[in-house]
């Protein structure tokens, strides 16, 4: 098997990108759809168009691109165990870590809103839409720069 995965070693890294770039979309963009929600009346025509969005990006494209990353990045740690010994691995499967609980957060607020039951303000949304941006460059430079 690790052979299999050594030979397809570079199309599990290009699908792992490709999957993190979509995950990485509905992760900029899910916040940003909870901002303009939280302006907008519980039980509005535009609130239910949220909700709807809301669903969809959530369940059909930043759910699916963050189970394809995990699973291409697990091959590629399968095939590469060494990896596992620098430490700037470590941190970027530390701020991974942290991205998969915002992640967790950002779909517990999604029902919240599907239920009418935000309490918090569009500010709130504004600060939490620049996390996965910050963790983001994090990872991306210790995955190339490989510091240390």
């Amino acid at each position: 098997m690790v052979d299999f995965i050594g030979q397809y070693y570079l199309w599990f890294k290009a699908l792992h990108i490709v999957a993190v770039i979509a995950w990485m979309a509905g992760m900029l963009y899910l916040p940003r759809l909870y901002v303009y929600h939280a302006n907008a009346d519980v039980g509005s025509e535009l609130s239910e168009t949220f909700k709807i969005m809301e669903h969809r990006l959530l369940r059909y494209i930043t759910n699916p691109a963050m189970i394809a990353a995990f699973i291409f990045g697990a091959l590629m740690l399968w095939a590469n165990p060494e990896l596992f010994k620098q430490g700037w691995m470590h941190l970027k499967l530390t701020a991974l870590f942290l991205m998969f609980g915002v992640h967790g957060l950002y779909a517990r607020w999604r029902k919240q809103f599907a239920r009418d039951e935000n309490k918090r303000p569009a500010k709130f949304y504004r600060i939490w839409n620049e996390v996965p941006t910050v963790l983001l460059i994090v990872i991306v430079l210790v995955a190339v720069a490989k510091p240390f």
